[in-house]
């Protein structure tokens, strides 16, 4: 048995540029959470924080969720002991509060010369 090409002239061959707009439109519908969703993500949630200079300040809810900016207390909790090494003093230059252990020796003094002391000790 020879077949014709007549039988095949009958049929309605779908066009391929219709199965593939129908698949998007399909897809686009399905739209999950997934390794297809990440090309749509433009939008910046998170920007910098002033107080603690990470990106954690979060642009619509006005709020830092490393340090709570624009709260008064810095963000900190005991069940994230390691966190709270990580952010404590001493960590990062302490520029004043190097100085202070040696001028807590003077009193604080500033500006002003020792008095010379007397010779009792050279003498005897």
């Amino acid at each position: 048995m020879v077949r014709t090409n007549q039988s095949f002239t009958n049929q309605r061959i779908p066009n391929c540029f219709s199965i593939c707009h129908c698949l998007v439109s399909v897809l686009a519908v399905f739209q999950g959470k997934g390794t297809g969703s990440f090309g749509k993500r433009r939008n910046k949630t998170h920007t910098l924080c002033v107080r603690c200079g990470r990106r954690s300040f979060h642009l619509q809810k006005s709020r830092c969720s490393a340090c709570a900016y624009p709260a008064a207390r810095i963000r900190k909790y005991n069940w994230s002991v390691k966190a709270i090494r990580r952010k404590t003093t001493g960590t990062g230059r302490m520029r004043y509060l190097r100085h202070v252990p040696r001028r807590f020796k003077s009193g604080f003094r500033e500006g002003t010369e020792a008095a010379p002391r007397k010779r009792a000790a050279a003498s005897s």
